[in-house]
C-alpha cells in the first residue's frame, strides 16, 4: 500500500511540473487542489493597460492640452493622464498577472528616433536613445507625440518580463497582450501638412521578424511560454480544443507566459500558419474561427451577457475595467464590477493602484482588485462549481 501511495503521488508531482519550465527551480505542492482542479480558463487575473507607458512629457501635454479643440479625439489628452509603475512593481508590488505591450514595426531602425511635436514645445527632435536607431520593434504608444517608456523596445520588455518569470517560478500564468499598431498623427490629412509622418506598416515580412524577436529572446524552443501547439494538441483547431476544454490545469501553467497578438499584424501572422501552428503567440479573433482561443471585448458593461457566453463556451476573454482615466476621476466602479461578474479571465486597468492624485480636486481613490485582495481568484462563471478556495496566490 505505501508503495502505491508513493507512486500515485509522484504521477501528480509529474503532472503538475510536466508542462513547466525546469522543475529543480519549483517546489509543486501537489496537495494545492486550485492547482489540481481548476484549468488555465478557470480564473481571474488583474492585467494593466498600456503597462510600459510613462507619463507624456509635462511641455507636449500642456500643449496638446492648449490646442485640443484642433486635433483628432483619439489624441485627447484627458485620456493621457496617467502612469504606470515599472513592470516589475507592478507584478511584485501590486500583482498584476496580465501585461500589455503596445508595439510598432521599423525594419530600417529610422522611425522612432525624433520626437516630432517637440519641435512645438522648445524641445529637442533627436530622442538620443540609441536602441531606437536600430532595426526592431519599438514599444511606445503614439508616435511622435506620446513616446515615453519604460522600455523603448520590444525584445527589451519581454527580456525584463522572462527574467521575472525565471525568478518567480511559481506565479500565475502571465498574460502578456502584444498590441501591433501602426497608426499616428500623420495618418491625419490635416497633421501630415504640418510635418507628422505616417508609421512604418506590417506585412508579412514584419510579422516574421517579430515572431524572430520573441525567440531570440525565449530561444527556439521557447522555453517558459505556453503556445497554441500546447493547447491545439491533438485537436483539428484551437478554437476546438478550448471549446472541448483542453485548457492546461493551473499547476501544470504555473511559470508560464502567454502572448496574445491583436492589431494590424494578425491577419500576417496567421498566414501559412493554420491554428497558429509553430507560432509563439495566440491571437485575439473572432469567435468560432479556427484561431479564436481567445477573445477580446473591451467594453464590460456593454458586452457583459456576452463575455459570460463566451466564458461558459470555453474561450479566453479579455475586456477593461476602465477607460481614459474616466473612472479614477469620478470612482465610478460599474465597469470593473461589470468585469467581474462577466467572468472574463484577464480584466485590464489603468488603476491596479490609485492615482498618485488620490483625494485631490478632480480625482477618487479608484482601485481596481480583488475583494479578498489575492493576486487572482476562481472564476465566477465557469469555476462555480469548483470546490477550492476563490482566492489565488502567486
Amino acid at each position: 500500500m505505501r508503495l502505491k501511495l508513493l507512486a500515485l503521488l509522484a504521477l501528480s508531482v509529474f503532472a503538475i511540473s510536466s508542462c513547466r519550465k525546469d522543475d529543480s527551480e519549483l517546489t509543486p505542492d501537489p496537495t494545492n487542489p486550485q492547482d489540481l482542479k481548476l484549468r488555465m480558463n478557470q480564473i481571474q487575473l488583474i492585467a494593466s493597460h498600456n503597462s510600459y507607458r510613462q507619463m507624456t512629457t509635462d511641455t507636449v501635454f500642456a500643449f496638446l492640452v492648449s490646442v485640443q479643440a484642433l486635433i483628432p479625439p483619439q489624441y485627447d489628452p484627458t485620456t493621457l493622464d496617467y502612469d504606470h509603475a515599472p513592470l516589475e512593481d507592478q507584478m511584485n508590488k501590486y500583482g498584476v498577472r496580465g501585461l500589455e505591450l503596445d508595439i510598432y514595426n521599423d525594419p530600417s531602425g529610422t522611425a522612432f528616433t525624433d520626437r516630432f511635436v517637440n519641435s512645438y514645445v522648445g524641445l529637442p527632435l533627436p530622442s538620443n536613445i540609441p536602441e531606437l536607431s536600430q532595426p526592431g520593434m519599438k514599444l511606445l504608444h503614439i508616435k511622435d507625440v506620446d513616446y515615453n517608456s519604460h522600455f523603448p523596445t520590444f525584445k527589451l520588455a519581454i527580456q525584463a518580463i522572462k527574467a521575472w518569470s525565471q525568478a518567480n517560478p511559481n506565479h500565475l500564468p502571465l498574460f502578456i497582450n502584444v498590441e501591433t499598431k501602426s497608426d499616428s498623427p500623420g495618418d491625419d490629412p490635416f497633421l501630415s501638412t504640418q510635418g507628422f509622418t505616417s508609421a512604418p506598416i506590417w506585412d508579412a515580412p514584419a510579422a516574421e521578424d517579430l515572431e524572430q524577436e520573441v525567440r531570440d529572446v525565449f530561444g527556439p524552443d521557447l522555453d517558459g511560454l505556453f503556445t497554441p501547439d500546447m493547447l491545439k494538441g491533438t485537436y483539428s483547431s484551437l478554437k476546438d480544443a478550448a471549446l472541448q476544454g483542453n485548457w492546461p490545469l493551473l499547476g501544470s501553467c504555473r511559470g508560464k507566459i502567454i502572448f496574445i497578438m491583436e492589431g494590424n499584424a494578425v491577419q500576417y501572422y496567421k498566414q501559412g500558419h493554420p491554428s497558429l501552428s509553430g507560432r509563439s503567440m495566440f491571437v485575439y479573433d473572432t469567435p468560432g474561427q479556427p484561431e479564436a482561443a481567445f477573445v477580446i471585448l473591451n467594453d464590460a458593461r456593454a458586452d457583459s451577457a456576452q463575455i459570460r457566453t463566451l466564458v461558459q463556451q470555453g474561450y479566453m476573454v479579455r475586456t477593461r475595467c476602465d477607460s481614459g482615466t474616466m473612472e479614477a476621476r469620478n470612482g465610478d466602479y460599474s465597469g470593473m464590477n461589470a468585469a467581474f461578474a462577466s467572468g472574463a479571465q484577464i480584466l485590464s486597468t489603468d488603476y491596479y493602484r490609485p492615482d498618485y492624485r488620490a483625494g485631490q480636486t478632480g480625482w477618487s481613490d479608484y482601485q481596481v482588485k480583488f475583494p479578498s485582495g489575492h493576486v487572482g481568484r476562481k472564476n465566477p462563471i465557469n469555476a462555480s462549481d469548483v470546490d477550492v478556495p476563490e482566492g489565488l496566490t502567486d
